[in-house]
């Protein structure tokens, strides 16, 4: 991979995401669009963003009875996304019914525990020990299933990258040095993530929200 950097387009508004994909073509290495986009814009709004000619990450966090996930999986497969993702709290059957449904060049990688979750946060979801301790969890039961990778914060990815040699690490929520956190709780910069293993950066706002687009997406790649 030769840019490391995604650009999340989270916006339901398609004219917006393309006007944004058309002025980032050539300043990232792929575009992720998430849930906003595509229950706002379907296949339709994939296959626009696609003419571009980047690479597609799809984040949809699919979490369901495997079924489910494997027939969600194999509806997108028309997409050819390089990314999506699931949850990996879906358990060990779903994640390998989703890898099994995906396209050949499609990476499934496994939501361990969300950017904006902190330890209080899964205490009161009865999650217990740390956010550490629950993304290596879950990135052992994602290795287990045959999964590419997982989605962590740059706070974990080194321990996960350290178990997992051959892993596939995407790492949302990052801010570059003295950006604002937003609703993010547990933010890295992205040459933290980069240094500790990260294989993909998702950046989403100090980048689409900024006056220049392209100039903020070449500012962070250049310090990669």
């Amino acid at each position: 991979m030769t840019n490391p950097l995604y650009a999340a387009i989270d916006t339901p508004y398609l004219d917006h995401a393309c006007d944004l994909a058309r002025k980032l073509k050539g300043q990232v290495g792929g575009l992720k669009l998430g849930l906003e986009f595509f229950c706002a814009n379907g296949h339709h709004g994939v296959h626009e963003i696609a003419h571009f000619g980047m690479p597609i990450f799809l984040d949809l966090k699919l979490h369901d009875i495997p079924n489910t996930v494997a027939k969600a999986m194999q509806a997108i497969h028309v997409l050819e996304p390089a990314i999506v993702t699931v949850h990996a709290s879906g358990g060990r059957a779903m994640m390998e019914d989703a890898k099994a449904a995906a396209g050949v060049s499609t990476k499934v990688v496994a939501v361990t525990l969300l950017t904006s979750l902190d330890e209080e946060d899964m205490a009161s979801t009865g999650i217990s020990g740390s956010p550490h301790d629950q993304v290596r969890r879950l990135a052992d039961l994602a290795a287990e299933a045959g999964l590419d990778g997982i989605v962590c914060s740059g706070h974990e990815v080194k321990a996960a990258h350290q178990a997992w040699k051959d892993g596939f690490f995407v790492v949302p929520g990052l801010r570059p040095a003295n950006g604002e956190e937003g609703d993010q709780k547990r933010t890295v910069t992205p040459r933290a993530a980069r240094d500790a293993g990260a294989s993909v950066l998702v950046v989403g706002r100090p980048i689409t929200k900024a006056d220049d687009p392209a100039a903020a997406a070449r500012a962070i790649s250049g310090t990669l």
